[in-house]
């Protein structure tokens, strides 16, 4: 019996291992604003090598289309993954409603989800094209809503430790 309970635990755990190391919409107060900050960079920075990949792989008399599919997956799924943070860790769990009757707290909530929008809005369209534009306003609205974000001592942080 004890043998049937141990088997069925480890069955259990290697079934929902996955969802283990995801973090969650469980209000559990674990949560790393910081590391977010940084792994949207890397995305950006990976869409970035990505399209010039793709135009330098376009370019070629010969092409290699395989290689060409490969970057196009790889520049759609770090878009998606950018898009997954700002929506699910951030516009769902970090960022609060403010008291609407507080002006200063409205226009920062306001000013968050702007600059939020506008990096989904970017990653889509980086997902659509291999346009330098698009990395170019995502790295400047990231500067923008860490500024909006995270306190001056957090903002010091992040570049001294993150190259941002």
């Amino acid at each position: 019996m004890k043998r049937n309970r141990v088997i069925f635990a480890v069955f259990f755990v290697m079934l929902t291992v996955s969802q283990l190391w995801a973090h969650c919409e469980i209000p559990c107060g674990i949560y790393n604003d910081k590391a977010r900050i940084v792994l949207i960079l890397e995305h950006i920075t990976t869409i970035e090598k990505a399209m010039n990949q793709i135009n330098t792989l376009s370019a070629e008399g010969d092409k290699n289309y395989n290689q060409l599919i490969r970057w196009v997956v790889n520049k759609e799924e770090h878009a998606t993954e950018l898009q997954h943070i700002v929506t699910q860790y951030f516009m769902t769990q970090r960022i609060k409603l403010p008291d609407f009757n507080d002006a200063a707290a409205a226009k920062k909530y306001n000013d968050q989800l702007a600059a939020l929008h506008t990096m989904l809005v970017h990653a889509m369209k980086a997902k659509q094209t291999t346009d330098q534009v698009h990395i170019d306003t995502l790295r400047k609205t990231v500067d923008s809503f860490v500024k909006l974000y995270f306190s001056e001592e957090d903002q010091k942080h992040l570049m001294e430790h993150h190259q941002m």
